[in-house]
């Protein structure tokens, strides 16, 4: 699936700015099927954390988002609509949402996902908590395609102006759980290995690297 056109807009505003001034690299994109869909998991640090873990897949492809209903205000709303987005009641089991990234993952879509549900710091109260949560992985092995782990590092520092890194992994081994008779365990298991393999790359972002990434 191609852009929209305000996902184009958007992406080539932030360019610059993620580029140049942040110095984005990523490293691992030949992980990432070139076409057809799958769900892109990631941990979550920043409100940012889309742009840096989007920018490096366009113009070719582009990333659908789960987006929290409390977001769809005018015009905010119609914006994120044009972008692809779709919202997601939080703290809920949204099936809609649920069914929504199941159907655009069949469709050729690449569904992004924040398995922690929230930013793990922000402000001084926090409604809800970043913790491993299953609908990546229930998304997946609904939709039948493939689950792929990823982690970006830098969102958290942006006054010091990058440098912003992303790191993206080979599939997670999902398909031995596609026919189990209990989704929700077999969800549980596919995000234990996710969240594991998303730590994995994480801690390669903060390691010192031997080459520059790509």
């Amino acid at each position: 699936m191609r852009p929209t056109p305000v996902y184009n807009l958007l992406a080539a505003l932030s360019w610059p700015a993620l580029y140049g001034l942040f110095r984005l690299r990523a490293r691992g994109l030949e992980h990432l099927p070139r076409e057809g869909g799958y769900v892109l998991a990631c941990n979550h640090l920043s409100s940012v954390d889309p742009w840096p873990l989007g920018l490096p897949l366009w113009p070719r492809r582009f990333l659908r988002f789960m987006a929290k209903s409390e977001l769809y205000w005018w015009p905010l709303g119609a914006v994120l609509n044009a972008a692809g987005a779709f919202p997601v009641r939080r703290g809920q089991a949204d099936v809609e949402a649920i069914q929504t990234a199941v159907r655009l993952a069949r469709e050729g879509n690449v569904v992004a996902m924040f398995p922690e549900g929230t930013r793990r710091r922000k402000g001084l109260v926090k409604r809800h908590e970043a913790r491993p949560r299953s609908g990546a992985a229930r998304i997946a092995l609904e939709a039948g395609v493939p689950l792929l782990p990823a982690a970006v590092a830098g969102t958290d520092r942006l006054l010091r102006l990058g440098p912003l890194r992303v790191a993206y992994g080979p599939p997670v081994e999902i398909d031995d759980l596609r026919e189990r008779e209990d989704l929700r365990q077999a969800a549980r298991e596919a995000t234990d290995r996710l969240m594991a393999r998303i730590a994995e790359l994480e801690a390669s972002l903060a390691a010192p690297q031997s080459a520059p990434p790509r």
